[in-house]
């Protein structure tokens, strides 16, 4: 079986991590590249900066931020966020970046996946989905196809079906999907995971769960009813609420192959 891996996320703005609620409501939640070391420290397996503004302010993701946080890792490093073409993505690589993540730009022109695999090989190439579960009347549709891609960090329906979208991402060269729930999105309410079940079923590359992690249990839930191959989190893990080395042993307990040495 293999190794589930455990995600940190750096949600970035102007240099700064921060973390909000479903998409909203940002708060300082402390300096990247002090994060980072702190998460290489205590045996995370990789690390995601997302610029949450890049996007809607059209701009490149900071590439001084992502230079001062690879500094401080010797565990993979993925950026997201302001990629739009080749070149954007060339300049996060050259800031230090594995993996480069796309979402808005992917949707517009589904070409540049397959270009970015070309140039990187696929498993640098990470497409990011930000999903919503639709509703109809008021009430919750039931489905894989009840959700809903969103772009422009979560502020515009994209007009796709999540599953789908993940599907034709995967066909195009993608070598991960980052799948987040909205509607779980810092909330802490546990991972969304009939959506990354119907995602993970869909496509033959990993799958990272993403949004909603408040527990050690919602790790696991996520890993055998979500199938999911990595899990990603950010206040559970910037606020010390939780070790690192804690929850993987309470994994590895339950039965759930994780990395438990360096």
């Amino acid at each position: 079986m293999l190794t589930r891996r455990i995600i940190a996320c750096l949600d970035v703005r102007d240099g700064v991590v921060v973390k909000g609620v479903r998409f909203e409501g940002l708060a300082s939640a402390g300096d990247p590249a002090a994060l980072a070391r702190r998460y290489n420290d205590e045996g995370i397996d990789e690390l995601v900066i997302l610029d949450v503004t890049a996007t809607l302010e059209g701009r490149r993701a900071l590439c001084r931020t992502i230079t001062a946080v690879a500094r401080e890792l010797f565990i993979p490093l993925a950026v997201g966020g302001g990629i739009r073409t080749e070149h954007d993505a060339a300049a996060v690589v050259e800031a230090g970046a594995d993996k480069v993540a796309v979402n808005t730009a992917a949707l517009a022109d589904p070409d540049l996946i397959t270009r970015l695999a070309r140039r990187y090989g696929s498993q640098a190439v990470v497409v990011a989905i930000d999903a919503r579960r639709r509703r109809a009347a008021g009430e919750e549709t039931a489905g894989a196809a009840a959700y809903e891609v969103f772009v422009r960090s979560g502020s515009e329906a994209a007009g796709r079906e999540a599953v789908a979208w993940a599907r034709e991402a995967a066909h195009r060269g993608a070598g991960e999907i980052l799948l987040t729930s909205m509607d779980r999105d810092g909330t802490r309410e546990g991972f969304d995971c009939e959506l990354t079940a119907a995602v993970s079923r869909a496509v033959p590359i990993p799958v990272i769960a993403s949004g909603g992690a408040g527990t050690f249990d919602h790790f696991l839930e996520v890993f055998e009813r979500g199938e999911a191959d990595a899990a990603l989190a950010a206040s559970v893990f910037h606020y010390g609420e939780h070790a690192v080395l804690d929850l993987k042993q309470h994994l590895a307990r339950h039965g759930v192959p994780v990395r438990l040495g360096w």
